[in-house]
């Protein structure tokens, strides 16, 4: 007996040192690491106050007052590059240009976002991540399919008089003395185009708008600011325009249409 028991153990000795044996070898086989992604698409960052713009571009964005001379001039519509401690990953460039009617402001900024870890996620997916921290900070929606709920069957409600209808005015007939002008003969105001997420502008964009309050003595200056991300390069453009005196207002169509012209000659600058 003692001797078949010695045998027993003697085979279990040998079966878990087979299988400890067979474990290190699995752990070898799938041990390997997955392999890190690739860098992002950009290596280093443009000139911030060239990156390949079309000078007329920043002209029709910066007045510039009569008083200056061809050298002042050509100083002005050059830029200020911002002071970089790290010039492949962080640039940018500043404009002001002035007039008796306005004062307007642009600035552009480059940063370009590196993954530390490629093996957890790729430069593009940092970059992501940052734009969507962005985004969240101008509290905009981030775009993607919602869940939309089958909304429940209305309740029948009792049926209510339909209200009269007013006769049109008869333009043959004249207005009583002070009557009010009708909606149709005052002019309209202009249209308010708000902050939003724009399609077709690098990988990822949003833009935007801002009104400064209205004051009694302080004219109101709009800053349209758009962000916009081109794999792991993400952009900044901000125009101000403040009007030198009350009671102008920007237009925000003008000075949107004007930034959105700059944002996508630097996207196209930037996929060449």
């Amino acid at each position: 007996m003692l001797t078949a028991l010695a045998a027993g153990a003697a085979g279990l000795t040998g079966c878990t040192g087979g299988s400890g044996g067979g474990s290190t070898s699995d752990s070898k086989a799938g041990g390997g690491s997955a392999a890190p992604a690739q860098p992002g698409k950009y290596r280093s960052l443009p000139a911030p106050c060239k990156a390949g713009v079309d000078s007329k571009k920043i002209k029709g964005m910066l007045p510039a007052g009569d008083s200056l001379t061809p050298e002042q001039r050509d100083q002005m519509y050059a830029g200020v590059a911002d002071t970089s401690y790290d010039g492949d990953r962080h640039v940018g460039c500043r404009w002001t240009g002035q007039s008796p009617e306005e004062t307007r402001l642009l600035s552009v900024g480059f940063e370009r976002v590196v993954s530390y870890d490629r093996t957890t996620s790729s430069d593009d997916d940092k970059a992501k991540q940052v734009y969507v921290r962005r985004l969240t900070d101008a509290k905009l929606p981030f775009p993607g399919p919602t869940a939309n709920p089958t909304p429940a069957a209305p309740t029948p409600a009792a049926p209510t008089p339909a209200a009269p209808t007013p006769a049109a005015p008869n333009p043959s007939v004249p207005a009583a003395p002070g009557a009010p002008a009708s909606p149709a003969a005052s002019p309209s105001a202009p249209v308010e185009l708000g902050s939003r997420v724009l399609e077709d502008l690098g990988s990822d964009a949003f833009l935007e708008d801002k009104l400064s309050p209205a004051g009694a003595s302080a004219a109101q200056s709009r800053t349209v600011r758009i962000v916009f991300r081109t794999s792991n390069v993400i952009v900044t453009i901000e125009y101000s325009v403040q009007p030198a005196l009350p009671g102008t207002v920007p237009p925000s169509a003008e000075t949107q249409d004007r930034a959105q012209q700059l944002a996508q000659a630097l996207a196209e600058r930037l996929t060449e």
